[in-house]
């Protein structure tokens, strides 16, 4: 079977951009029962129209309801349930084993997804879900491959999905209370403020009852702050093991994030030079990628340096049409006539860089900046580029132009 990209979608526009780009399937939320409340998610209207989108390209949409629920949760799950199924929708994830009964009965048509914060470890597990009537489990990130294989070899039949890029969690695939501990923000009921990234300080108390300061350098450190996954370079080990669906995390993520990652993995999936995408991956804002536990224990997943680096380009704009030689495009960073910008697209205009010449505002009338926010921007193209599309400036080209 061909592996499926499973990429997130935060809102209707991500959702549209992850398929530009190449995604299999997305997964999304609700406005309730998903563990991204901040996430902007997607009301009934909206679900509605993402799945109809998706399906007519040929395109799975996933639904997270994946809390850990309480007895008020209840009142509306099962109506929840029935419209999805209505809506055709492709799976639901789950973690509790309430909202698993509720789905099962309510809405029994579904395909039902175990989601990665059931913690599922091990081949026992995996069984008991596939008896009770789940067709896939999302994989605890703890895992390694060679655990991965004993869980397939065990249960062959049922779909095994796995994250393969973005971050990572401190905690067992996200079973976290210190949000709620600092914040009264519960990560399990979808409103986790990540406190994880915060910027710690260690104190120690000496036998004379004084605290002294205990850091790694002179800025403190990010001692709860795990690295970005990254198993760009092992998708055909985890193929081989039964992984069926490569996950990409955030829906919290932007636009560009979101495009600059899809696009590479879709590449990789599709045969592309492994060293090339590895450079594509550091375009966008990221913390220090790790393979996790992939191969077995590995204590080097916290980032204790910084918490992220912002990624090797800059995002300019997003192309809304091409016509008669120019490219017109919606302004998201400043740019200015006679700038380099590079193309992050799905079709071969990937990677080409087109020098701004003859800029124009939304009115047509000349500008040598472009410096309004949204607003449409028009310049010679010699190529073709397509609505969805995006314009990016190297950073080093920031560089030049400031010397």
């Amino acid at each position: 079977m061909k592996a499926e990209l499973l990429a997130p979608a935060g809102n209707l526009k991500k959702l549209k951009v992850a398929i530009h780009y190449g995604a299999d399937a997305v997964y999304l939320g609700g406005k309730a029962f998903s563990l991204r409340a901040f996430s902007d998610n997607f009301t009934e209207e909206e679900l509605e129209e993402g799945i109809a989108y998706a399906h007519a390209r040929g395109k799975k949409v996933y639904v997270c309801a994946n809390i850990f629920a309480k007895n008020e949760d209840f009142k509306e799950l099962a109506n929840y349930f029935k419209l999805l199924e209505r809506l055709k929708v492709d799976g639901v994830l789950v973690s509790d084993l309430g909202v698993f009964r509720v789905l099962r009965e309510a809405a029994p048509t579904l395909s039902v997804h175990i989601s990665t914060q059931a913690n599922t470890l091990n081949k026992e597990a995996a069984r008991f879900w596939k008896e009770a009537g789940a067709s896939r489990v999302v994989l605890a990130r703890e895992l390694s491959i060679a655990e991965i294989k004993e869980i397939h070899e065990a249960v062959p039949d049922l779909e095994l999905e796995a994250f393969v890029h973005g971050a990572t969690c401190i905690s067992y695939s996200g079973r976290c209370l210190l949000s709620d501990y600092l914040t009264s923000r519960p990560s399990n009921r979808g409103e986790c403020v990540q406190a994880c990234r915060f910027q710690y300080e260690l104190r120690a108390r000496e036998q004379g009852g004084d605290w002294f300061p205990v850091t790694e350098d002179e800025r403190g450190a990010y001692l709860l702050s795990g690295k970005d996954l990254n198993m760009s370079a092992h998708l055909e080990e985890l193929g081989a093991a039964g992984v069926c669906s490569f996950k990409i995390e955030g829906r919290m993520k932007g636009e560009y994030y979101l495009a600059t990652v899809v696009n590479a993995y879709r590449r990789l999936l599709d045969g592309a030079d492994i060293k090339l995408m590895q450079r594509e991956l550091l375009a966008a804002s990221h913390r220090d990628y790790t393979e996790f536990n992939a191969f077995g224990r590995n204590d080097n997943t916290v980032s204790y340096d910084d918490n992220k680096t912002e990624g090797t380009c800059d995002f300019i704009a997003v192309v809304t049409n091409y016509k008669d030689g120019r490219a017109y495009a919606e302004m998201r960073g400043r740019f200015y006539e006679g700038d380099i910008l590079e193309v992050l697209s799905p079709t071969d205009a990937f990677l080409k860089e087109v020098k701004v010449i003859d800029l124009c505002d939304a009115a047509g009338q000349i500008q040598p900046d472009a410096k309004r926010v949204q607003e449409i921007y028009s310049f010679e193209c010699p190529f073709k580029l397509n609505e969805g599309d995006i314009l990016r400036r190297r950073k080093e080209r920031n560089s030049e132009k400031s010397l």
